[in-house]
């Protein structure tokens, strides 16, 4: 009897394993998360934490930049010019597959120039691939594209 009880909660246990995981083996959902929270936070060291050293990120029209320190200037121009206000992704979905996890899906930013005037609201689409690196999930692909204008109207 006493066999039974335990071989059934460990076929529970290894069920349910895959529905319990943590935040830090959830990939790209956790890192789009935190990286959510440092750019509400307009924390560009929170920022570049979420990046591998030598990932790339690609923001709409700004040049690519590629490792640590470009991603650090990246954001540094972005919030020295700029206060993010929020932001938030949409429309997510996200896989995982082993030490690899990729997401895509829609965002809202939204900046107030530090120069003045009024809020920039930025609308898009993004695809994000992660990793773990040295035990840690880190992105080290993050594109962004701007939303398309919606076609003209038919004549």
């Amino acid at each position: 009897m006493k066999i039974r009880v335990v071989g059934a909660s460990l076929a529970c246990v290894l069920l349910l394993a895959p529905f319990s995981a943590t935040a830090a083996d959830a990939g790209a959902a956790a890192l789009d998360a935190a990286w959510t929270k440092a750019f509400k936070a307009n924390d560009v060291e929170g920022l570049v934490a979420c990046y591998a050293p030598d990932a790339v990120l690609g923001l709409p029209d700004m040049p690519q930049a590629r490792g640590t320190e470009a991603i650090r200037a990246t954001y540094k121009a972005l919030l020295g010019a700029n206060t993010a206000v929020d932001g938030s992704l949409i429309n997510t979905a996200y896989q995982n597959s082993g030490d690899v996890s990729a997401g895509y899906g829609n965002y809202v930013l939204t900046l107030q120039p530090k120069s003045g005037g009024a809020q920039i609201v930025l609308k898009g689409r993004f695809i994000d691939v992660a990793k773990k690196v040295n035990g840690k999930w880190a992105y080290v692909a993050d594109l962004a594209s701007n939303e398309p204008a919606p076609p003209a109207p038919a004549k």
